[in-house]
């Protein structure tokens, strides 16, 4: 059976990534994954309500959730390559991470969350779902994203965001992203089983995480132009919202990580305050946990850590990659190994790069 905590949003997570293999709580991003979207569906028995719902109406719909979630834990691989925990998604220890409400968890639902906004959205940007294309033309109003992200706003915009002044002409055009649509199928699927006032402070946590993450991408869409008129003369600008590269969401939420707020329910369990009552209530793009990490130095089955033993490090870094922090003061130890890489690399018209495989040989600090 299941922990509670699972059949929830862990759950959720282990169904979209790897649906073959929930029962066993077997979390493989790298493995192969079963393309099928209803299959995620099929396994699905404790979705219900919406969530079962999409699954029926809208299938295709939940292939792009699906690999959404996959973009976001490839990202926080990416983000967390040189912490203790690296975002390992190969073992059933990663399960028992989800269990626990810190600091790591939050970030791993908030990117998952984005993740499932960021695919859905660019789906509909490439025509690849029927419910929906490229956001609809609007008005000369600025949206507020645009102000959200502090990039400017379309030509002929000086002023109060959102004032046509200026003597350039511009217009809505061409294809933007509707991240409207990305966020609700993100957080029809991902939130439905949380209703908030019910007492459970876990819920309220991973619900304001999960609104953190989608806000990231939201927040950070940047508008583009393109010039129209002749000989350059950028007579009329055609302007259009454009999603942000999923690398820089991921910096950001990594930002909003190491600042990340500690809280407790209040006494009814309805909402949430800071653990340390004279600091201010964090806000909703803050990422929030509820208990301290593990340290993650060596292998624990009830938390989870994998330790860091074999772990490559940068034996003269002083950060989190360096030796000294990544293998915990256990002292590292030097390996030669050989590696094939790309070498000896040609640009061939049109339009190819050929490249030679070489064996090299490289050092490697490895933690003890």
């Amino acid at each position: 059976m299941l922990p509670p905590v699972l059949s929830r949003f862990g759950l959720l997570l282990l169904l979209l990534l790897c649906p073959a293999h929930v029962g066993g709580l077997w979390w493989a991003v790298g493995s192969p994954l079963v393309m099928d979207p209803t299959s995620i569906c099929r396994k699905a028995r404790r979705l219900a309500g919406r969530q079962a719902e999409l699954c029926q109406a809208e299938p295709e719909v939940v292939a792009e959730l699906a690999r959404g979630a996959r973009l976001g834990v490839r990202e926080c691989q990416f983000q967390f390559r040189f912490r203790r925990w690296n975002c390992s998604s190969h073992s059933k220890a990663f399960g028992r991470i989800l269990q626990q409400d810190i600091r790591e968890t939050a970030f791993v639902f908030a990117i998952t969350a984005a993740g499932a906004s960021h695919a859905v959205t660019q789906a509909c940007s490439m025509g690849e779902l029927l419910q929906c294309g490229c956001q609809a033309p609007r008005g000369r109003t600025l949206p507020r994203s645009s102000v959200l992200s502090g990039t400017p706003g379309p030509p002929g915009t000086s002023g109060t965001p959102g004032s046509p002044e200026g003597s350039a002409a511009w217009e809505w055009g061409g294809c933007g992203d509707d991240v409207d649509f990305g966020d609700e199928k993100s957080r029809l699927f991902m939130d439905a089983q949380h209703k908030r006032g019910r007492g459970d402070i876990r819920a309220l946590v991973q619900l304001h995480n999960n609104e953190a993450g989608r806000l990231a991408v939201r927040s950070h869409t940047r508008t583009e132009c393109k010039c129209h008129g002749l000989s350059g003369s950028c007579a009329l600008r055609t302007c259009w919202q454009k999603l942000p590269p999923f690398r820089e969401v991921g910096a950001r939420l990594l930002e909003r990580f190491h600042g990340a707020s500690r809280v407790m329910g209040t006494n009814d369990g309805k909402a949430l305050l800071p653990a340390v009552r004279t600091l201010k209530p964090p806000g909703r793009a803050d990422l929030l946990y509820a208990a301290d990490s593990p340290d993650f130095c060596a292998p624990n089955r009830r938390t989870g850590s994998p330790g860091t033993r074999g772990r490559a490090c940068n034996s003269s870094a002083p950060d989190l990659s360096g030796c000294d922090l990544l293998c915990c003061g256990r002292g590292h130890r030097q390996e030669s190994v050989h590696l094939e890489e790309n070498c000896l690399c040609r640009f061939h018209w049109c339009c190819v790069v050929q490249c030679h495989r070489c064996r090299v040989r490289k050092e490697l600090s490895l933690c003890l």
